[in-house]
């Protein structure tokens, strides 16, 4: 029996995009039986354009944006699915071709013991030169699937998981309670429970999306103290796992690919970017404990 398909996105003023991104979730290889935008109360056309694909298996969610959470708001809205898998998107990923829902949820079909799986994310035609090289680096073009015995090899990357683009199994997810209430890295830390009770983790590259920013140092710290806070206060459940072996090499290899293009200032500016994030995970740890 074929498995049914839900999606998620959560949006807030997502007028420019959502159009879009719902027409080419309606184009897929496997199109889902719903799909669930949730709307932080938005002051754009985004409520009006959802609505208008209401005859088409899409139906809106509006919740005030002073409730919105990233793991509660999530689990909401997956307790209001009914799909075998539920797929997440943010409403800034475009899917890069037709077959990226068919492709996403093909490892949780071919094996019972995978929980969660993520796609790649390729930068954005406007991704300046260091966002490329970071996005390259963090989202390889080679699979994996991890479990608790992968823990020694990959460290931190055991627990890799984004909800731009992942797809649960429903009854694994039930399973682990669903996501906690947090306000960053739902997504790890849900690979992390899932992981705990003997379930694995895997990434499909062939699954892509384009999704970046250009973060400013302001921004970049501010969601680094956010992460710092979490991993601090999740060090637990993620297993002791640090990511500064792994953040060291994202450094050394964008750094080293810069010099060697000669993008200078793109060197220099991927260093500020790396010290806002340095300095922001550091205060989020310090807040945290």
């Amino acid at each position: 029996m074929t498995a049914s398909v839900s999606v998620v996105i959560p949006t807030l003023n997502a007028g420019r995009e959502i159009g879009g991104l719902l027409d080419s979730l309606l184009s897929q290889t496997v199109v889902p039986g719903e799909i669930l935008v949730v709307d932080s109360s938005s002051e754009d056309a985004t409520q009006d354009i959802v609505a208008s694909y209401a005859g088409r298996g899409v139906s809106l969610d509006v919740i005030e944006r002073t409730e919105f959470n990233h793991g509660a708001t999530r689990h909401r809205a997956f307790m209001k699915t009914v799909g075998d898998y539920t797929l997440f998107m943010t409403q800034d990923a475009v899917p890069a071709g037709d077959r990226y829902i068919e492709r996403l949820t093909a490892p949780l079909g071919t094996d019972k013991t995978i929980a969660l799986v993520s796609g790649r994310q390729l930068p954005k035609p406007d991704a300046r030169r260091f966002e490329q090289l970071v996005r390259a680096f963090n989202y390889p073009d080679e699979p994996s699937v991890r479990g608790a015995e992968d823990l020694p090899s990959y460290g931190i990357k055991t627990f890799f998981a984004s909800d731009v683009c992942s797809a649960y199994r429903r009854t694994a997810y039930m399973e682990c309670g669903g996501f906690a209430p947090v306000n960053t890295n739902e997504d790890m830390l849900m690979a992390a429970r899932l992981i705990a009770v003997g379930h694995k983790v895997a990434y499909e590259p062939s699954a892509a999306v384009y999704h970046s920013h250009n973060l400013t140092p302001g921004q970049q710290f501010r969601r680094n103290r956010e992460v710092g806070a979490f991993l601090a206060a999740h060090a637990g459940e993620l297993m002791g796992a640090s990511e500064i072996g792994e953040g060291g090499r994202l450094v050394k290899a964008v750094s080293a690919q810069l010099l060697r293009e000669g993008r200078l200032g793109e060197f220099v500016a991927f260093g500020f970017d790396c010290a806002a994030r340095l300095a922001g995970n550091r205060i989020g740890r310090r807040s945290a404990k």
